[in-house]
C-alpha cells in the first residue's frame, strides 16, 4: 500500500474547510456559498475553474503530460432539509440544513485530492474535479450534464466516494453492476364527495377507499415481483380528514419504490396505477395516480469497477467487493448513464461515529480524508499513468 504521510499532512487545514462548510449548511441550488468556496480554493491552485453549471455546480480542470486521457471526480455539495442535533461546536447556523449524509466531507476529500495532484502531479492527462449541486432529490448531476458537462469537460471515465457508516473506518467497497438502487415516488389521489360521518351511506368514503388502496400496494412485492427479483414498496404517508363527523372529500398517499431493473419498475408501476383504477370502481371514488421515475438505479461499469477496487487496493488494507447493493439511491446514477465509471463506499464507523446516513446526530468521520483523498490519487494515476520513458 501507498505510503499515506503526503495525504495527512492536508488534513488539518480540510478538517478546518471540512467544518466550515458543515456550519454553513446550504440546500439544492443554494450552494452559493460553498460553490464558492470550492471555486476559490481550486483557482488557488493554479486549476482552471468554471462554475454555474447546472446551476450552482463547479467544476476544476487539472492538467499533466501529453496524453488525450482524461477522466472526472465527483463530491456533492448539498445538505439535507432537516434539523441538525449534534452540538457540535460547528453545527449548522442555518435552521433546517444540514450535512447529515457527510457531503461536506466528499467535497473536503475532493478539495484535498486536488491539492495533492496539483503539487505532486504523477499522472499524465487531464483530471477534472467536479463539485455537484442538488443530490439530494433534485437531480442536481442531470442538471449538469444537461449544461454540457461531458461536452465541456470530456471524461474517459468518472468516479465518485461516498462515505458509509455501514462499514468500518477506512474500508472500501464497490461491485461491478448495480451498487445503488433507482427511486420513483408516487402520490395518489383519491377523492370521493365529503359527508357527514353518521350518514356513510350518501356518499364514497374516501378514507376506506385509500385504506383499502394501501393494504393492496403492500401485495405488490410480495405478489407481482418474482422472489429472485429486488424490490422495494413502502407507503410513507396517508393524509385526510379534519373532524371527528366528517367524511373528507380527499384522502393522500404518497410513497417509495426502489429497484435495480427497469422492467420491474414497469411492473410495480403498471400493479399501482391497475390496483387504483380497481379501488376506484369498487368503491365508486375518483383516483389519480403520479408516478415519477427521479433517479435511475446506479449502475457501475464492470470494468471500471475492477479498477476501482484494484487502486483501492494500495490504499486501504480492507477492500472488497460488495456483496449486495443498497436499497438507497444516488444521482451520480446519469453520470453513469452519460460515461462509464464507478460508485464506491468508505466506510466511516467508529464508536464516535455510529449514527446512519440522514440520521439528526450524523457527523462525517474526518479520520478517513486522507484514506478518501489517497482513493482519489490512485484512481487518477492508475486511469492514466506517466508512460514508463517519461518517469
Amino acid at each position: 500500500m501507498c505510503d499515506t504521510t503526503a495525504f495527512e499532512a492536508l488534513v488539518p487545514d480540510l478538517i478546518a474547510l471540512r467544518r466550515d462548510i458543515h456550519q454553513h449548511a446550504e440546500l439544492a441550488f443554494q450552494e452559493h456559498r460553498t460553490a464558492a468556496l470550492v471555486a476559490e480554493t481550486l483557482a488557488s491552485l493554479g486549476l482552471e475553474v468554471s462554475t454555474g453549471i447546472g446551476g450552482t455546480g463547479v467544476v476544476g480542470v487539472l492538467r499533466r503530460g501529453e496524453s488525450g486521457r482524461s477522466i472526472g471526480l465527483r463530491a456533492d455539495m448539498d445538505a439535507l432539509p432537516m434539523a441538525e442535533e449534534t452540538g457540535l461546536a460547528y453545527a449548522s447556523v442555518n435552521p433546517g440544513q444540514f450535512h447529515g449524509c457527510g457531503h461536506d466531507g466528499h467535497t473536503a476529500m475532493l478539495l484535498g485530492a486536488a491539492r495533492y495532484l496539483a503539487d505532486q502531479g504523477g499522472f499524465d492527462g487531464t483530471v477534472h474535479f467536479i463539485f455537484q449541486p442538488a443530490e439530494e432529490g433534485q437531480g442536481g448531476a442531470r442538471e449538469m450534464i444537461r449544461d454540457g458537462l461531458f461536452e465541456r469537460f470530456p471524461c474517459d471515465r468518472v468516479f465518485a466516494v461516498h462515505n458509509w457508516p455501514d462499514l468500518p473506518a477506512g474500508s472500501i467497497r464497490t461491485r461491478p453492476g448495480p451498487i445503488m438502487a433507482s427511486a420513483d415516488k408516487f402520490r395518489i389521489t383519491v377523492e370521493g364527495s365529503g359527508g357527514h360521518a353518521a350518514l356513510p351511506h350518501q356518499t364514497p368514503d374516501a378514507i376506506l377507499a385509500a385504506s383499502e388502496l394501501v393494504q393492496q400496494l403492500n401485495t405488490i412485492v410480495s405478489r407481482r415481483v418474482a422472489a429472485t427479483d429486488s424490490a422495494v414498496l413502502s407507503v410513507t404517508r396517508i393524509a385526510g380528514g379534519h373532524a371527528h363527523n366528517v367524511l373528507p372529500a380527499t384522502v393522500e398517499i404518497m410513497g417509495t419504490v426502489r429497484t435495480f431493473d427497469p422492467a420491474v419498475q414497469d411492473r410495480i408501476e403498471a400493479s399501482i396505477r391497475a390496483m387504483a383504477e380497481g379501488v376506484a370502481r369498487s368503491s365508486e371514488t375518483r383516483v389519480q395516480v403520479e408516478y415519477d421515475r427521479y433517479y435511475p438505479a446506479t449502475i457501475n461499469d464492470a470494468d471500471a469497477a475492477r479498477a476501482a477496487l484494484a487502486a483501492a487496493a494500495t490504499v486501504s488494507a480492507d477492500v472488497a467487493e460488495a456483496p449486495v447493493p443498497a436499497f438507497t439511491s444516488e444521482d451520480f446514477a446519469f453520470m453513469l448513464q452519460a460515461r462509464p465509471g464507478a460508485y464506491l463506499w468508505l466506510g466511516q464507523a467508529s464508536p464516535d461515529h455510529a449514527a446512519p446516513l440522514h440520521h439528526p446526530r450524523y457527523d462525517f468521520n474526518d479520520s478517513v480524508i486522507a484514506t478518501g483523498i489517497a482513493l482519489f490519487a490512485a484512481l487518477v494515476s492508475q486511469e492514466m499513468p506517466i508512460p514508463a520513458a517519461k518517469r
